[in-house]
């Protein structure tokens, strides 16, 4: 099939490597225009950029997807892959087989742009990949193929987000021959259980303290590597990256110090403890830095009695 991708971040460009690599002509690769990158002075392309540019692909990079952007190309099939933009009619129904989606959640559970993680936040036991054909609704189209896999106790977004990328691109690769042949089963979403992944912000990724154990746990490995969860010891704003959890009944205010030892730096929270096993210090290279990292070279800041925070205080 002579197919147009769109995609942006790396679970994408798994796809497009696949499609690369495939029987099947990459006429042209869509991804979003070049972003700031964290230091805000060089823009840093997409993954899906640096594929396409690897592969010698026809790109384009418009801020905002038209028809005219497409029009010359003679395409059976549009796929798009965690792209970032909502597509008008007129784009879906241009390809001779129409547009289809690899989105990253068993819909209609987690419609919408970040399914990993609120998947782990949610603690569901699984989640896995929908191949929909697109229409003008949010990952509401009709489901062409689904492949399930369960969340381990230890996922973050970055582990669960290569396994599904792995599981996307197999999915793709069997899809692909029955829309060609006109014998894929389209099935119909049902709205009943239907749920929505709004985006990430930020603000999200600050810990607080007073909340339950397991929710911070979770949103510790949800938001790995990014935005990454945080909180504030004085004025220093630390990142956590890994934690595992105690539960107790402690009577200590939420977010204090309980102790130092070789499983990490325990901390007060709600119903028990969290012990903060992967950190990054606003110090130095800012390496992260692990429990015996920390006994051995940050006890004197991480004492016992000192107070985590979601706020700096001087």
């Amino acid at each position: 099939m002579k197919i147009i991708f769109a995609g942006t971040p790396e679970f994408a460009a798994a796809h497009l490597s696949a499609l690369v690599d495939s029987p099947h002509q990459v006429l042209a690769v869509i991804t979003q225009p070049d972003k700031p990158g964290k230091r805000g002075k060089k823009t840093v392309p997409s993954a899906v950029k640096q594929v396409a540019l690897a592969n010698n692909l026809a790109l384009l990079q418009p801020k905002r997807l038209s028809i005219a952007d497409i029009c010359k190309y003679n395409a059976d099939l549009l796929i798009v892959v965690a792209f970032g933009q909502i597509l008008k009619k007129d784009i879906l129904d241009y390809p001779q087989l129409g547009c289809i989606n690899v989105h990253a959640s068993l819909l209609p559970r987690w419609r919408g742009a970040a399914p990993i993680q609120r998947a782990l936040q949610a603690g569901d036991a699984e989640t896995g990949v929908c191949i929909i054909r697109m229409n003008e609704g949010l990952d509401t189209g009709d489901v062409l193929s689904v492949a399930h896999v369960s969340i381990n106790d230890n996922d973050t977004a970055a582990t669960l987000t290569k396994t599904l990328a792995t599981l996307g691109v197999n999915c793709l690769l069997e899809t692909l021959p029955t829309i060609a042949a006109s014998t894929c089963i389209a099935v119909p979403q049902q709205d009943h259980g239907a749920s929505y992944a709004t985006k990430l912000l930020k603000d999200e990724a600050i810990i607080n303290w007073c909340d339950n154990i397991t929710n911070i746990e979770r949103n510790i490995r949800a938001f790995n590597p990014d935005p990454i969860a945080y909180s504030y010891l004085g004025e220093l704003r630390i990142k956590i990256w890994a934690a595992q959890v105690l539960e107790s009944d402690i009577n200590a205010p939420p977010g204090e110090i309980l102790k130092l030892d070789r499983e990490g730096v325990h901390v007060a929270a709600g119903g028990g403890t969290v012990i903060l096993q992967k950190l990054q210090l606003p110090l130095g290279k800012g390496t992260v830095l692990s429990s015996k990292d920390i006994l051995n070279s940050r006890r004197d800041l991480l004492q016992v009695g000192k107070t985590f925070a979601d706020h700096a205080r001087v």
